[in-house]
């Protein structure tokens, strides 16, 4: 009887937090995840276009690939434009996106890249739960909003892979496997 009571005190707390969870909603839930995984991937280029040698920011691996510079300003430009032309969400005033993988400066790729992740930070912590499961259109294909996060993070992922085999090439450890 004992254990019995002391083990339906232990229960009630975890029932009751349990319950809190479960009331939260799903489309919060992509949204504050989305964050987080964006936070380490952005954290990541961040890094790598400090590490990499202005030099090397024109830098291709071969004939028709995209030097370092212009893989920065990608990302930089989807970061701008999925939000823009998939979730209906303008760039900050003054931002031109469409011209940006032609800039090869070391410190003006990594000022853009810095705002276009504040954009995405501010522009999904601000989008309400109706905002992340609203119907809109990715590559011809009817989706929720927070789809579009993902395919966002996704793409971004792709180019930290890539980044990091652009750094290794190029003699460059990244900073967080130090």
């Amino acid at each position: 009887m004992r254990n019995t009571m002391r083990s339906a005190r232990l229960a009630i707390p975890l029932i009751l937090a349990a319950g809190t969870l479960s009331a939260q909603s799903a489309a919060t839930d992509y949204r504050d995840e989305f964050l987080a995984h964006f936070e380490q991937s952005s954290y990541k280029i961040a890094e790598l276009a400090k590490a990499m040698p202005a030099e090397k920011y024109e830098w291709s691996p071969g004939a028709g690939v995209m030097p370092v510079a212009q893989v920065y300003m990608h990302l930089a430009r989807y970061n701008f434009m999925y939000l823009d032309q998939n979730l209906g969400i303008a760039p900050p005033h003054g931002v031109d996106y469409s011209g940006l993988e032609a800039i090869s400066d070391k410190d003006e790729v990594q000022r853009i890249f810095a705002r276009s992740v504040e954009h995405v930070n501010d522009a999904v912590g601000r989008m309400s739960e109706e905002d992340l499961v609203a119907e809109t259109t990715l590559y011809g294909r009817r989706v929720a909003g927070w789809a579009v996060l993902f395919q966002l993070l996704s793409h971004m992922n792709e180019h930290v892979g890539q980044s990091v085999a652009y750094a290794r090439m190029n003699g460059v450890v990244p900073p967080w496997s130090r």
